[in-house]
């Protein structure tokens, strides 16, 4: 296995690591500081190994067709985890859940039907735009969590909900318009009747 796919597959490893860290506290009533850190840190080493398996796959002249596939699929279950927890501790309204969820099912699917035509569909600039507010979104999300079981910075706590809940509103938004790029793209490039 190449090093880029190394550093996908940990995000997959490590997303079902963060969601037992993250309710940890919720089923022990204790550790609330403790699970906060290592939340930050599994989120930060999640998001890192994002931006580096694509560097670290161009690098090394690794581009592949299974890469094109493995760090989107990736990254939708490492963000849906982190989204999973916020809509369960209720910071994240349930239909925005759903909106996020239901995008990347549907892109999922889309990415089969490239792979029937021939083609490893890869990111698009609509999707990594949507990729940068999921990422504020975990950050600002985990930030009020945080805030909440460690009682640091409690002052700032409404600010950063709120923060966080406008950044969830963008990821939806963001998911909706990718969404559609994705389908136009796929319309145009694969399944047009002039071909």
């Amino acid at each position: 296995m190449s090093l880029a796919n190394a550093l996908t597959g940990s995000r997959i490893v490590l997303s079902p690591v963060f969601l037992m860290v993250y309710f940890i506290p919720d089923w022990t009533g204790k550790f609330g500081f403790a699970s906060a850190v290592t939340c930050w840190v599994l989120f930060v080493v999640m998001e890192l190994t994002d931006l580096f398996d694509g560097m670290a796959a161009r690098a090394a002249n690794q581009v592949s067709d299974l890469g094109k596939i493995f760090d989107p699929f990736a990254d939708v279950v490492s963000r849906l985890t982190y989204f999973l927890c916020f809509t369960r501790s209720g910071i994240m309204p349930v239909v925005i859940f759903a909106v996020i969820m239901y995008r990347e099912l549907i892109i999922l699917f889309i990415r089969m039907l490239a792979i029937r035509k021939g083609f490893a569909m890869g990111a698009r600039a609509g999707g990594k735009l949507k990729a940068w507010t999921y990422a504020f979104s975990g950050i600002f999300g985990l930030l009020y969590i945080s805030i909440i079981r460690t009682d640091l910075f409690s002052g700032y706590a409404d600010t950063v909900l709120f923060a966080a809940k406008g950044f969830f509103i963008l990821s939806a938004a963001a998911a909706l318009i990718s969404l559609a790029d994705y389908l136009l793209m796929l319309r145009k490039k694969y399944f047009s009747t002039e071909k």
